[in-house]
Order: C-alpha cells, then structure tokens, then sequence
C-alpha cells in the first residue's frame, strides 16, 4: 500500500491508500471548521479571500489568508523534500516519515488543548494545513498523481470527464482503465463523506472537540503498522518458498 511505487502500483494499493487518506482528510476537514469555522484540508477558499482582503487594501487582514496558503506550501514542500532525500534507501519505507509527521501533528494538537488552551486558532489552523499538504503531496507522489486525498473539487471534475467518456466506447477503448479509474474516485469521495461524519459525530454528539484528531493519527499510525507487518510477511514467505524450492532441486 505505502511501499509500492510506480508501475508496480495497482488499482488495489491505490484504493487502499486512497480509503485510509480520504477518510483521515474526512475527519481533519470536518474537525477543523467545527473547531474554527476555517476550512483545514485546502486554500481554494483562502485564496478567494486572501485576494478579496488585497483588492480591499486591507493587507494586514489578508495576512493570515497568506500564512494558511503558505502553510499547506511548506507541507507539501517538506514532504517531497523527505521523500527525494531517502528515496535511494532501501533500508527506509520513505513515506513513513512524512505520515508519521503528520500523525504527531494531529495527536499534538488534540494534547496541547489540554494542557494549555491559549493556542492561537490561527496557529492550529496553519498546522492542520501543513498536516494536509504533507498528506497530499506524499499521496500524489506515491500514486504518480493518480490519487488526491485531501479536496474534491479536481476529483468531480475528473469523474464527471471519465463519466463523460465512459458514454462515446468508439472513441474510448481502455474502457476497464476509465471504470477503474471511476471506481477510485468515488471511493474517495465516499471515504472522504464517510470521515466527515464520523469526525461531525466525535466531535458533537460525543463532544470529543479537538480530540477527535486523534482517531484520525491512531489510523494513519495503524496503517503504517499494518503496511510494514505484511511486507515483512510476504518477504518471509518468499524467504522460505525459495529455500523450499532450492532444497527440492538439491533432492533432485
């Protein structure tokens, strides 16, 4: 799911990937603008009202639009740092450290509420968002920019084009590629829906607030284990068929 790149990736490690993601951003969306009334999983809207402040000249207002942009920014920019940088190890899973960076942030956000409630808003809104533009630049890289976990809109722009295509077969023949590719898409938008309800049910009716973050670390975290104890168990079992097999040639 997460060790798999490129060509060796499959419509199944992509939905995988992409339930898990989406389902997270579900959360950390719903969450965020509970909590602060600002949406926490992409800028489209803080750049309408960034530019909205400017073209008011009221530059200082527009600031904190400019530092939620640029948060998501630096997001995406240290997770492909991260990866670029320990890509060329094989000893490291390097889309461990940006999922287990942004795991940190969320559990960190859910404490620090505890301890001290005096946090800025627009502090926790930043490092959400930096949280998400890890998120979204790692899955875009591990996916070949087939997956985007964290906004919908290019998502419904690309299922309703793939839904257009799907109805002229004479022009399109990969049909089973465009199905496959249908299929992502809505399981994404579904996870996404699915994990802003669950994060609306936490965060209300069980008034879990700001600790509802924390599910969404718990599954990121989760995965990661799950993802590394079945390559360890594929690549023990393929240990002991090759013996296997090595020790029938020797009987031979």
């Amino acid at each position: 799911m997460f060790r798999h790149q490129g060509k060796s990736r499959t419509l199944k490690h992509n939905l995988q990937i992409a339930t898990i993601l989406s389902f997270v951003a579900g959360i950390v969306n719903v969450t965020g603008f509970l909590a602060f009334k600002q949406l926490t999983t992409n800028v489209t809207g803080h750049f309408a009202l960034f530019i909205n402040d400017v073209a008011d000249f009221d530059f200082w207002k527009g600031t904190i639009y400019f530092l939620y942009i640029f948060s998501f920014l630096v997001g995406s920019f240290v997770s492909s740092f991260l990866i670029e940088k320990y890509k060329k190890s094989k000893q490291l899973n390097i889309f461990l450290l940006p999922t287990i960076i942004e795991s940190c942030i969320l559990i960190s956000i859910a404490l620090s509420n505890h301890i001290y409630n005096g946090i800025s808003a627009d502090v926790i809104v930043c490092l959400l968002l930096f949280a998400m533009g890890l998120q979204n630049s790692f899955v875009t890289k591990i996916s070949k920019a087939v997956v985007r976990t964290t906004h919908l809109t290019g998502l419904f722009t690309d299922l309703g084009i793939d839904l257009a295509q799907l109805c002229f077969p004479k022009i399109h023949h990969n049909r089973e590629k465009l199905k496959a590719n249908i299929k992502l898409r809505i399981f994404i938008i579904l996870f996404f829906f699915a994990g802003g309800l669950i994060g609306g049910f936490l965060y209300s009716k069980l008034n879990l607030k700001l600790d509802t973050l924390i599910l969404g670390a718990l599954i990121l975290i989760g995965s990661l284990f799950y993802d590394d104890f079945r390559y360890k168990l594929i690549k023990t079992k393929r240990k002991y068929d090759q013996k296997r097999s090595n020790g029938h040639l020797h009987q031979r």
